[in-house]
């Protein structure tokens, strides 16, 4: 359990709206690129699983995997996911798997081709200031 996780959301749900204007458009900038860099990272001759990573609010889309979620009332919770029913490969033994986690953490038979933790590492600094900066436009507009 996460401390102090009821004390944070009840004071989310009392952010004055212009804050949550002003998040809303950060994460969505945010996630653009983050989600531009997972795309330039992709393994090379996976044309499918390139073009099925992108990012929503709320759930990821059916058959995908969800790679990171932010947020979290419904409406402010932003969803990277990757892959897609195209995307998925079944083993000689008929069990079907994800191929973004396949190449993200690799298995037995298969080095790990990572594309999100990588571009996630270089764009932590910049997304967690662009939000800082964005609650402090909220303010001084609310």
């Amino acid at each position: 359990m996460v401390k102090g996780l009821q004390q944070f959301q009840r004071r989310w749900g009392n952010l004055p709206k212009a804050v949550r204007a002003e998040l809303r458009r950060e994460m969505e900038t945010r996630a653009d690129d983050l989600v531009a860099g997972m795309k330039a990272s992709a393994p090379k001759g996976f044309g499918a699983l390139t073009s099925s990573i992108g990012w929503t609010w709320g759930d990821p889309p059916a058959g995908s995997m969800a790679v990171t979620t932010v947020g979290g009332d419904a409406d402010m919770r932003i969803t990277i996911y990757a892959g897609n029913e195209r995307t998925i490969v079944t083993n000689k033994s008929g069990g079907r798997f994800q191929n973004a986690r396949l190449q993200e953490h690799g298995t037995r038979q298969m080095p790990a081709n990572p594309f999100f933790w990588p571009v996630y590492r270089a764009l932590k600094r910049r997304t967690r200031s662009g939000m800082t900066r964005a609650i402090k436009r909220g303010i001084a507009k609310g």
